[in-house]
């Protein structure tokens, strides 16, 4: 699920960046959510193995 997320968060801020349709920081919120979670995706699995 949360890569996914992550995905869709990614792809929203290359098209962004891509269109220069900003937002202002939007895309850049955008970006820093899909970091964040996929962070928590890796240590989330990273505490199961």
């Amino acid at each position: 699920m949360l890569w996914t997320l992550f995905i869709v968060l990614l792809v929203l801020w290359l098209v962004g960046v891509v269109s220069s349709y900003t937002l202002g920081g939007f895309i850049h919120i955008l970006l820093v959510l899909a970091v964040l979670a996929l962070i928590f995706q890796l240590v989330t699995n990273g505490s199961r193995a």
